[in-house]
């Protein structure tokens, strides 16, 4: 940190700023700056004028070009995740353009930013990126998305934006992140991480200072320190040599779930170097070369603690703290769910408590939440769901299945939107697919289901749905397999055969995920989610729990003997694996419709139709009969 250009910048920014206000500003003793102010006097950066009685520091020529290397050249702010501790209100809102008193966080940000001649301004986007698209014309932003948003962690953003960063004076930002007073500036004189001061123990990212006042070490957790919290600045001299290793460590892996600053914690504990050498002693030499320095002075990487009052940045762990910290959100979230369990448990927002995010289904969206006695769960549908649900038959389905006590305790149900609260329940567990104990118990509760004979309106078509999904397909942009057309071809062929045995038909539950499935510890079970139910040949449920997870022929052929409790004959083989194919087959196709919507499903999409092209080329080769 270039002290005597921090003194240029004071006179800058405040003419007439007296050197005791200087001293607080550089969280600095007087003395200190009187040396500085001394040195800055005899350098010609800076000259004492009279103005009557009083002398006021006035800043010179050769101050203002001390102070040109170090002008900020932009900034660029993170706001591409998905922010699970705001649910449910991240479900509809990315978590940086929520409001605080009114104002949304992102936009204060750049109000700030602006006011200290920052334009040149980046958004990294992910998590509902259209969203951000207005602040483009408001504000003259760029956007840059992140692809790998949802599967990567912040490194993988810093990464995107690389270009943007090297040979630049920027900040780094957090969307969520609420400043009370505007800690930017036109000038910044070194490298600095934001830090606030915990008293006591802390499990926050605790900082080590050297004699020189620069971070030489960041730990997990700490007593009475300073730690990571808020904005950082990054020199050009700084991303000059912290760059390429981000880069390095981008390659490696093993970090996708790194935040951005862990390559920089690892250079000063000198875990950089051997995490490379590891991984390749070319990379580590290339890395070196783009550095400029070797491995062995990367722990003398230079950057300060910005230090901030308690009440200066404000970074909301949860929704829990927004709401203590703007009131506005005890009970006017704005939230269509938070607003329908207070009116479903006719309580007020505030009194909807311990709310957290629940791994997203690919069908929906759902949180728990606690009010009263209850502990539920809330399920949102997701993009698009109104053309893929009746859920009109979801409720017909859960009013068949009531009887049986199969099923969960649902409390509420919109066959109109879609919405739905059930009871949640404590200390279980889902099944696991590598639990053949477990599948066992998964088969004799689908077991149980068919052989009820219970009978809805409504059937699962395979054929139509198939019809349907390739339809919305070819709406949306189309289906990207070369082999399309010949796949679509067997396709037909499997379902010709299995019309022509003419199979029977009870109540399927379709869609038998193993997530699906509840275990209690007493071993007893529960099967969740009905909205694909209908009536259909039984072995649908064996070949789709089959598919959904990602069982070879072996796994299938045992998971089918569970469920029959015998062998099975070539006939229940040939249906299996044909319902498996088409399965395969229509999920794909799903899949790929919701990827035009912007839901991307990694590897799902293949898989699926792989089923679809093996299966029906097994059945081909070993049972050609049923043809």
């Amino acid at each position: 940190m270039n002290r005597q250009a921090l003194v240029c910048r004071n006179i800058l920014e405040k003419p007439d700023i007296t050197q005791r206000e200087m001293a607080k500003n550089m969280d600095i003793s007087l003395g200190t700056v009187n040396g500085l102010v001394k040195e800055c006097l005899a350098e010609g950066y800076i000259a004492e004028e009279e103005n009557g009685k009083e002398k006021h520091l006035i800043l010179l020529e050769k101050g203002k070009e001390l102070l040109k290397p170090y002008k900020v050249d932009g900034a660029l702010i993170i706001a591409a995740g998905f922010g699970s501790r705001f649910v449910p209100l991240t479900f509809e809102t990315p978590k940086g353009l929520l409001e605080v008193f009114g104002e949304r966080m992102i936009e204060r940000q750049i109000k700030q930013l602006h006011e200290v001649g920052i334009y040149d301004i980046t958004i990294a986007v992910g998590y509902l990126k259209e969203k951000f698209e207005y602040l483009i014309d408001k504000f003259d932003v760029r956007l840059l998305y992140n692809p790998e948003y949802s599967c990567k962690n912040t490194l993988a953003t810093v990464y995107r934006a690389r270009k943007f960063l090297k040979g630049r004076n920027v900040y780094i930002l957090s969307s969520d992140n609420w400043m009370r007073e505007n800690m930017y500036h036109s000038y910044e004189c070194g490298a600095w991480y934001s830090a606030a001061h915990e008293e006591g123990k802390t499990k926050e990212w605790c900082l080590t200072l050297n004699k020189k006042g620069h971070i030489s070490d960041v730990n997990v957790g700490g007593k009475d320190a300073w730690f990571m919290y808020g904005p950082v600045y990054l020199s050009r001299e700084f991303s000059a040599r912290f760059l390429p290793v981000l880069e390095a460590y981008y390659q490696i892996p093993g970090t996708e779930q790194f935040y951005w600053e862990q390559p920089y914690i690892d250079m000063l504990k000198g875990e950089a170097k051997h995490r490379l050498e590891k991984e390749d002693k070319e990379l580590l030499k290339q890395t070196e070369e783009a550095c400029g320095v070797p491995a062995s002075k990367w722990d003398q990487i230079e950057m300060d603690i910005n230090r901030q009052p308690d009440d200066q940045v404000y970074e909301f762990e949860n929704l829990e703290e927004l709401r203590l910290f703007d009131t506005h959100y005890q009970n006017h979230s704005d939230n269509k769910a938070m607003e329908l369990v207070a009116e479903v448990f006719h309580v007020q927002e505030s009194q909807i408590t311990d709310i957290k995010c629940l791994k997203s289904g690919m069908t929906n969206k759902s949180f728990l939440f606690r009010t009263g006695d209850h502990h539920c769960i809330c399920r949102i549908p997701g993009p698009g769901t109104e053309l893929l649900i009746n859920r009109e038959q979801e409720k017909e389905v859960y009013d068949a299945i009531r009887p049986l006590g199969i099923t969960e305790h649902v409390l509420y149900l919109n066959p109109k939107t879609g919405y739905k609260i059930s009871e949640y329940y404590e200390n279980t567990r889902n099944a696991s697919a590598d639990n053949w104990d477990d599948m066992k118990l998964c088969m004799d509760m689908v077991r149980k289901l068919h052989e009820a004979g219970l009978k809805v309106g409504h059937s699962f078509d395979i054929r139509e749905r198939i019809r349907f999904y390739e339809k919305l397909c070819l709406e949306h942009g189309g289906i990207p397999f070369e082999d399309y057309s010949r796949v679509r071809e067997w396709v037909n062929r499997l379902l010709d055969a299995l019309d022509k045995m003419q199979l029977p038909q009870c109540l399927c539950h379709i869609d038998a995920n193993v997530d699906n499935f509840l275990i209690f510890p007493d071993r007893s079970a529960k099967l969740l989610d009905w909205e694909y139910a209908g009536m259909c040949d039984p072995l649908m449920d064996v070949s789709m729990c089959a598919i959904y997870s990602y069982y070879e022929e072996e796994q299938t052929e045992k998971l089918l003997e569970l469920y029959l409790q015998r062998r099975p004959d070539d006939r229940e083989r040939f249906i299996t694996y044909a319902d498996a194919a088409l399965g395969g087959f229509l999920w794909c196709l799903w899949a790929v419709y919701k990827a035009s919507l912007g839901e991307e499903f990694g590897e799902y999409t293949i898989i699926m139709y792989r089923y679809a092209k093996r299966y029906y080329k097994k059945l081909m080769k070993e049972l050609p009969q049923f043809f």
